[in-house]
Order: structure tokens, then C-alpha cells, then sequence
């Protein structure tokens, strides 16, 4: 009872029968209290199923042998996976097992996996290890969020475990040491929304909301929807009280039907930030939505890994109130974008503390360079819609429909020596570069981002 009406996460059917349990077994001068705690608690429950049992504490019902990774499955004709299938099952019942309530692997055998796929989901589970253990959970089919004796200096485990081990570019090392001496029980709390993957060891963030890279083929980003794996690693690992929460996922926003013809390329769908590259700390996904949060602790601008010369760049945003960002164009990814490139403005015009700014520094203008016009923008709090065109050294500008800046940057910057702004710009004509969302320490959204290549001139 004290636990689940701490916390309202904790909710769904098992939850609620608890609760109901509890309810009925209280005494005491503070029962009838505490049973109108549980009452309101269970009223304003969400609706939904909540974390679901997914090891019975019986037998493997549920569960499957592995076979391949999601790649070589997917290749798979229906008779040939179904076949592979029965193999890894027969197998599987060597090195796993249902015993006293936990979930067993002895040492020999392959992984063991859901034999329901997840996209989005919040994953409770408890383990134990013996010395010189070694085991993970694969998330998506994927690996994985390790698991091992932290004395076994050798090979790294003195980080502790909780960590995405098999990452390259993003973090893969725990945040810090967390892990239970060996022997003892440890839990984790894995949250796992659109690409990334926050880890609670033992109540203890040890990863924070961290990109997990495809491991089977990083040109990819990771799998949309995959099974749970518990891996096996020659060495005993045990498993209990396994829950899973399913949670709601936003849907990958897709191109039209013309701009498919036309050949527009996807950028942020809303499920994934594998395109981009930088401050994925403060950049992050939320409801479909890239959000940059410039608390969380992250450096720097946030970059497409693809470099870009001439294009048609689509997308969305949402200010709040006084917000200040810029789409750098043509950029390196070191160095202020509004000289080292070329920024756009991105800027709540109307704020009181901007009211004295030069007319080159309003939303979408090239700036220090060509002004926009003011005025076309929605109220803050609206999305609006945004298009560049960078053609050569022709840059426009259109914001919900209406041409706000269309203009020669080469002409305009004087061969670059007598720029509006009197600075020096040295990127302002390069002939190609990152594009990016440089932020200014404010809150703002982006979505559905699509680029179209032009030719080069």
C-alpha cells in the first residue's frame, strides 16, 4: 500500500488487486484513513492494463529459444522461420528453466525470448549472478543493458552494470556503480521510448535517456518493435518477477504522396533521432515531437549526421514565450553557425525582450545578413509551418504559406566584407555543411522534418 500510493506509475490490474487485498486487511486506528487513501488512489487510476507478469513463475509459457538476430529473421521465408523456430525451442529447455518461482539459465544454451514483440514499454525485472557472472537484456532484439560481476577488472566490469555496453557513438557506460553484492538480488527499471533507453539499477539512474545504437547494423536506426531478450552468456543468472507496462507510441509521420515523387527523405518521424548527431542530451523525443530541453545538461547544437549543398527543407515547430533558436545551414558542426555557416532565425518575435533587436534578427532572417518580414507567424504556443529553399546562394524563406525572405546572400553580404551586421562571415558561403537546430537556451518543438536534394550549381 505505502509503495503504490507514493507512486502513480504504479498502476494496472495487479496493482489494483493488491490494493485491494491491502484494503481489506487493515486494522488499526488509521484503517479507515488508509482505505480512502486506496479508494481515491484506485479511482484515479489510469485506465490501461499496467505492467503484465511476463514469467508466470511456473513454466516458459510465453517465452521461445532464439533464433538469429532481427535482420537474418526478417530475411526468412514463413516455412524457414518456422522451422529454425521449432529447433531453437527444442533446445532452448536445456539451458532454461522455471523453478521456485525464478526464471533459470544454468550456463548452456543460447538466449531466451519473448514470444511477444514490444515497441515502447517500462520493463521491471529482478536478477542474480554468481561470481564471474555475465548476462544482458536485449531490447528489441537488441544488444543490451549488461549485467556482470563488477570485480571482473579485466574486461571493464568495475562500471558496474545497467550500462548500453554495446554502444559506440552514444554512451555505454553506467552513469555510476549501483550493482548488489553477488548473490543478492538486483533490480532493474528499464524505460525504453522511440530510440531511447533510460535504466534504474536498484533505484539508482545508471543510463539517462540514452540513444540505443542498432548493433546488427548501425547504418540503421534501431527497430521499431522487436522481442525482449534475456541473454545468455555461460554463466548462471537467475530472473524474477518480470513485468512488463506496454506504452503508447506516437505514429511515424509519413511523406505525401507527392513528395514521395518528388524524392523528399524523412529526417524526424517522431520515433527516432538516428539522422542527427551533437546534443542528443537536451535534444530529445517526446510524444513525436524533438524537443530541446537546455536543462538537461547537454553542450552544443544539434546536427544532421548528412551534409547538405543546395535543398528544400521542411518542418514544424512550436515556440514559447521569448524562445530563441536558429537552423544552421551549410555548417560545420564546430563554431558559431551564424558565422561559421549560415543561420535562419528561429525566434518568438513578439516577446517584450525582444522588441530593440536589428531587423536582421528576427525570425527567418539569414542572420546578420538579409532581414525577414515580420508577422506571419502564429500565436505562441501554435505549430507553425516552415520551408527553406538554400539554391546556390539564393536562400527563401516561406512560413505558413507566406514568403517572408527571399533573397542573393552573396549579393547581400557585399562578397562577404560588408555584411548588414558589420561582422565577418566566413562560412556564409560554403558551398555545403550540416544543417542544424543551434539552441539558445529556451524550450522549443520541432516535427516532421523532410529534406528534398537539389542539384548542385
Amino acid at each position: 500500500m505505502d509503495i503504490a500510493l507514493s507512486n502513480k506509475n504504479f498502476n494496472g490490474a495487479n496493482v489494483k488487486a493488491m490494493l485491494e487485498k491491502a484494503s481489506k486487511l487493515l486494522k488499526g486506528g488509521d484503517a479507515d484513513y488508509q482505505r480512502e487513501a486506496i479508494r481515491k488512489h484506485l479511482a484515479e487510476m489510469p485506465a490501461g492494463e499496467g505492467p503484465v507478469a511476463i514469467f508466470n513463475g511456473k513454466d516458459l509459457s510465453g517465452w521461445k529459444g532464439l533464433v538469429g538476430n532481427p535482420i537474418t529473421r526478417a530475411k526468412m521465408t514463413p516455412k524457414q522461420l518456422a522451422a529454425a523456430q521449432q529447433k531453437a525451442d527444442s533446445a532452448m529447455v536445456s539451458g532454461w528453466s522455471a523453478k521456485d518461482g525464478l526464471l533459470v539459465f544454468n550456463g548452456h544454451g543460447d538466449n531466451l525470448c519473448t514470444t511477444k514483440p514490444y515497441g515502447d514499454f517500462e520493463m521491471f525485472v529482478d536478477w542474480k549472478i554468481t561470481p564471474e557472472g555475465d548476462a544482458g537484456i536485449y531490447l528489441r532484439g537488441t544488444p543490451q543493458v549488461q549485467i556482470w560481476d563488477t570485480s571482473r577488472v579485466s574486461v571493464g566490469a568495475q562500471v558496474g552494470s545497467g550500462g548500453l555496453y554495446n554502444n559506440q557513438k552514444n554512451p555505454s557506460k553506467p552513469l555510476k556503480v549501483a550493482d548488489n553484492a553477488i548473490g543478492e538480488w538486483n533490480n532493474f527499471h528499464i524505460i525504453m521510448q522511440g530510440d531511447r533507453v533510460t535504466v534504474y539499477l536498484n533505484g539508482v539512474l545508471v543510463t539517462d535517456n540514452t540513444i540505443l545504437e542498432n548493433y546488427w547494423d548501425r547504418n540503421l536506426p534501431i527497430f521499431p518493435e522487436e522481442q525482449l531478450e534475456l541473454q545468455a552468456h555461460g554463466t548462471y543468472v537467475a530472473y524474477r518477477d518480470i513485468y512488463v507496462r506496454e506504452l503508447p507510441r506516437p505514429k511515424p509521420y509519413s511523406l505525401t504522396a507527392q513528395e514521395k515523387r518528388d524524392g523528399y527523405e524523412i529526417l524526424f518521424d517522431g520515433t527516432n533521432m538516428h539522422k542527427w548527431t551533437g546534443n542528443t542530451t537536451d535534444y530529445v523525443m517526446e510524444n513525436g515531437d524533438m524537443v530541446i530541453y537546455p536543462k538537461n545538461g547537454g553542450k552544443g547544437n544539434l546536427y544532421t549526421k548528412k551534409e547538405y549543398a543546395n535543398f528544400i527543407y521542411r518542418f514544424e515547430f512550436q515556440l514559447t514565450p521569448g524562445a530563441n533558436n536558429g537552423l544552421g545551414i551549410r555548417t560545420p558542426m564546430e563554431g558559431d553557425a551564424a558565422y561559421v555557416g549560415m543561420e535562419l532565425q528561429i525566434l518568438d518575435n513578439e516577446a517584450e525582450i525582444y522588441k530593440k533587436l536589428q531587423p536582421y534578427q528576427y525570425h527567418g532572417s539569414v542572420y546578420g545578413i538579409i532581414p525577414a518580414k515580420r508577422g506571419y507567424l502564429k500565436p505562441v504556443g501554435e505549430w507553425n509551418y516552415e520551408e527553406v529553399i538554400a539554391d546556390g546562394n539564393r536562400i527563401k524563406v516561406i512560413l505558413n504559406g507566406t514568403v517572408i525572405l527571399d533573397g542573393d546572400i552573396a549579393e547581400a553580404s557585399k562578397n562577404n566584407t560588408e555584411p548588414a551586421d558589420h561582422k565577418k562571415h566566413p562560412g556564409l558561403l560554403n558551398k555545403s555543411g550540416h544543417i542544424g537546430f543551434l539552441g539558445h537556451g529556451a524550450e522549443v518543438r520541432f516535427r516532421n522534418i523532410r529534406i528534398k536534394e537539389l542539384p548542385s550549381k
